[in-house]
């Protein structure tokens, strides 16, 4: 995954404070996520908050497009564009993550790591179309995202951090047979 940082933020200001509003009550990761979620549904932008360069894609992998980070760091939010076929490795979160489909649709497979850590367990798939929003939290995020369709997905991914500053949302990458 290829992460393009911006000069200045690309969303839509009723997303920002939608999102500052639901930060700034405090709550639990899960509770958070579940505010976030609300207010990316009430603001979900389209596809043309990229250019047509950026929703075109990279054939190297799905790629990543920082659309603002907040300046104290409590989040950031980015579009992801996938290839069809792109695929990202099983992984989890280092905070709480939210979701929404612009264009096309998203595939999720969930999985849940065994009691002694030697292998996960698919416990849920869920299929993601154009304007679908989502929200989970750690523990419990461990997940495969993948684009099976014939065209291009977009989607607007808000997590409770400063990825630029991270490098990337993920906590863990899982390297383990599924039972």
């Amino acid at each position: 995954m290829t992460i393009v940082s911006p000069v200045v933020t690309r969303c839509p200001a009723g997303l920002l404070a939608g999102i500052r509003a639901a930060t700034r009550q405090h709550a639990d990761w899960q509770r958070t996520a579940e505010l976030v979620a609300s207010a990316l549904q009430r603001h979900l932008p389209g596809a043309d908050i990229l250019t047509a360069a950026e929703r075109a894609g990279d054939p190297d992998g799905y790629q990543c497009h920082v659309l603002h980070v907040e300046p104290d760091g409590s989040f950031s939010v980015t579009a992801l564009v996938w290839r069809p076929g792109q695929v990202t490795p099983i992984h989890d979160h280092v905070t709480w993550c939210v979701f929404g489909v612009v264009q096309g649709v998203e595939y999720e497979e969930l999985y849940a790591l065994s009691a002694d850590g030697r292998y996960l367990t698919e416990v849920g798939r869920s299929h993601s179309n154009q304007g679908d929003v989502s929200g989970f939290a750690p523990p419990g995020d461990i997940h495969r995202v993948r684009n099976i369709g014939t065209d291009i997905a977009v989607s607007v991914h808000v997590y409770g951090a400063d990825i630029t500053r991270l490098g990337s949302s993920v906590r863990r990458t899982y390297d383990l047979p599924v039972a």
